[in-house]
This record gives structure tokens, C-alpha cells and sequence, in this order.
């Protein structure tokens, strides 16, 4: 298993929590950096942001061109024709970057797991799979992949705190996909904060105040 390369903002050489965000398809761990300057998270204490950045690979849907992916897209249908063993693979080098985080100081618990898109999706893969209890998911703009196998698979997590943001007008992952992926978690019994806004498949200000506000309860 290939580690993952990372994108650092180290707040010195304590923090208190860690905040983990994977992008989106062809995307870079680069592409949320002013999204991390937008969070107020001075209340918390000093946190690191790490970037991840999935490792280049052919995508299907896009007539096979290699760019930064954590799985390949077969097809439109994003349920119907899932890459299993890409999901699984970026699911297992997203938990030896959490493992690493523990390694270096920071619990299990202190860390929040959020990604956009392709991200969102391996946030909710991996999260749930995870052994140790980690402070919440934030899934923006995604979707919950191997949902058939999630509740056998789940890591016995119970009540986490999950934060889900979507568009309304989501031409990508459309906003059924993402409503799915929240009743699924709440019928697993976690806690799903969940915000739908006027735009398309991207970040708005008004669903960054809101994370903004989430983390703040999640790591207080």
C-alpha cells in the first residue's frame, strides 16, 4: 500500500485536534487550503489540517485520462458500477493516515475525518470502517459508497457525529444521493447534521459557517 503524500498547516508541535481533508476528482490536497483559513477554530486550540492527495490513476468516465482519483468512475450511475477494490484501497491508505495521526499525538477521538466529493465519499467509507472512535465525518457534495456492506462492516461506531452539505442543483453527485447517504447513517444510529443550499456541485460560504460551527461543538 502506497502512502498517501500530504499537504501540511501545522499549528506547532502540540495540537489539540486534527482536521483530515481529502478532495475531490481531479482535484489536489491544495484545493482546500482557503477553506482552512475561512475556519474560526480558535476555541479549539491549535489544530493541523492535513491534505491528502489520492494518487493518479486512469478514470473510466473520462475517457481513461490518469489524474489525481480515489477510485476510478465506471460509469454516471455511481451505485450501479462501483470500483470496489479502488474504494477499498484509497478506504485502507486513508486508515493508515489516521494511524499515523494517532502516532504522532493526536487521539483518535481529536480527529475529524471531512472530504468534497470522491472525498466525501472515502470520508464515509473510511470513517465508519475505522477501529477507533474519531471525533465526527463532514461529507460535502458526495455520497456513502459500498452501502450494501456498510452496516456489517461499520466497526461497531456508534452515535458519531456526522455533518453532510450538499446543492440543491448538484449536476455531479446529485442531492437524492446525498439524502440517501444521510438516512443510511441515520438508520445505523449516528448523528447527522444535514444542510442542502442553493448551488451546484461546490462549497458555499454559508456551508463553511456551518462546518465551522459543527467542528467547534465536535472538538470543544
Amino acid at each position: 500500500m502506497n502512502t498517501l503524500q500530504t499537504i501540511e498547516l501545522n499549528p506547532g508541535p502540540t495540537p489539540r485536534a486534527t482536521v483530515i481533508v481529502l478532495h475531490g476528482l481531479g482535484a489536489d490536497g491544495t484545493d482546500f487550503l482557503p477553506m482552512a483559513d475561512e475556519l474560526k477554530l480558535g476555541a479549539v486550540g491549535p489544530v493541523r489540517f492535513v491534505f491528502p492527495r489520492a494518487p493518479v490513476r486512469p478514470v473510466t468516465i473520462n475517457g481513461g485520462h490518469a489524474m489525481r482519483a480515489w477510485y476510478d468512475i465506471l460509469t454516471a450511475d455511481l451505485v450501479r458500477r462501483e470500483d470496489e477494490a479502488g474504494v477499498r484501497e484509497s478506504i485502507a491508505q486513508v486508515h493508515a493516515l489516521l494511524d499515523a495521526e494517532v502516532a504522532r499525538g493526536v487521539p483518535a477521538q481529536r480527529i475529524v475525518l471531512a472530504g468534497f466529493s470522491q472525498g466525501c465519499a472515502i470520508t464515509l467509507g473510511a470513517g465508519l470502517r475505522y477501529r477507533h472512535r474519531l471525533a465526527g465525518l463532514a461529507g460535502l457534495s458526495g455520497y456513502l459508497p459500498l452501502a450494501d456492506s456498510t452496516a456489517a462492516e461499520h466497526a461497531g461506531q456508534t452515535a458519531l457525529p456526522v455533518f453532510l452539505g450538499h446543492g440543491r442543483s448538484d449536476g455531479v453527485v446529485p442531492l437524492a444521493r446525498g439524502a440517501a447517504a444521510r438516512d443510511s447513517l441515520q438508520a445505523l444510529g449516528h448523528t447527522v447534521d444535514w444542510h442542502d443550499y442553493p448551488m451546484e456541485h461546490s462549497v458555499c460560504i454559508e456551508e463553511v459557517k456551518a462546518l465551522n460551527q459543527w467542528l467547534l461543538r465536535v472538538l470543544a
